[in-house]
């Protein structure tokens, strides 16, 4: 049986803001290594509805925290912090906390890139990683795509005219996916204020770096801490087929990087696996079964 009630979690970075996360608590059997879920760019904990009581259901307990400047965690008043390397540390603080010493992550998109983060900051907090369509090269075409729709304020009257925004962005990745779908989707992303707008769940400011050019397709630092993440412990990549931001190449220089990466392609998606496809639940079970 898959539970999906979680607990509502607020605890204060060490710069004094107020951060969220859902806590989904582990069901049945022996007491595993909990996993910690990170989000991308502009989303939020919602995204893990899914796939994090599944992952309960297996014994596990599960953190989904909203990044600051997204969903109930506080905006950032100086748009400069709002980089992995910050972000991790908030991750790593939670984590201090709540008394978890290790834990697996699973990082979509900008979360795998605060995972790798905090590999190179808190590495002994890590103990497995499953990087969702994201590593330490990721392709121009994808980048300036997300550029081109990220931070612009986009505000509707309706949830219908919300959800064909959410589809208009995301069809090239989810080929398959119904209004209903991109309307669940929706419910994740946008709020509703009291004058009826919906707006998007986050501050615009998050997505300086990639608009201003200053999030790059590579760096050394990059590659530095992905080889530290992955050389370690237990690494996986998931990555859609569909993807414009982790194609071939990348996909081959992170499997130079670390030979015993683990790789599944999700067939039918782009950027980002939703994690509950039935290709990633098969692998993500199987390698969270070694992982005690």
């Amino acid at each position: 049986m898959i539970v999906t009630d979680f607990y509502e979690l607020r605890y204060t970075s060490r710069d004094g803001l107020r951060l969220y996360a859902r806590d989904y608590p582990g069901h049945g059997g022996e007491a595993k290594l909990p996993v910690i879920c990170i989000h991308g760019l502009t989303r939020n904990s919602a995204d893990f509805e899914d796939v994090a009581p599944w992952i309960a259901a297996q014994g596990r307990r599960v953190i989904a925290v909203d990044v600051r400047g997204r969903g109930f965690s506080d905006y950032d008043p100086d748009p400069a912090h709002y980089v992995p390397p910050v972000y991790a540390d908030d991750v790593a603080k939670l984590a201090h906390d709540l008394g978890i010493e290790r834990a697996v992550f699973i990082g979509t998109s900008m979360g795998g890139l605060i995972t790798m983060t905090v590999a190179l900051k808190h590495s002994k907090l890590i103990a497995a990683a499953v990087l969702n369509d994201v590593g330490p090269a990721i392709s121009v075409r994808g980048l300036t795509r997300i550029a081109g729709y990220a931070g612009r304020g986009e505000a509707f009257t309706s949830w219908e005219e919300a959800a064909q925004y959410t589809a208009n962005i995301n069809s090239y990745a989810f080929p398959n996916n119904s209004m209903d779908e991109w309307m669940r989707w929706t419910r994740r992303a946008f709020v509703q204020k009291e004058n009826g707008e919906l707006a998007m769940r986050y501050d615009p400011n998050i997505a300086l770096p990639v608009r201003t050019g200053k999030l790059k397709p590579t760096s050394f630092i990059a590659r530095y801490a992905f080889k530290r993440l992955a050389n370690k412990r237990p690494t996986m990549l998931v990555r859609g087929l569909l993807s414009d931001l982790i194609e071939a190449p990348q996909v081959a220089m992170m499997r130079k990087l670390a030979p015993t990466l683990e790789v599944v392609d999700v067939p039918e998606v782009g950027h980002a696996p939703m994690l509950n496809e039935p290709e990633v639940q098969a692998a993500l079970a199987a390698f969270l079964a070694k992982v005690d």
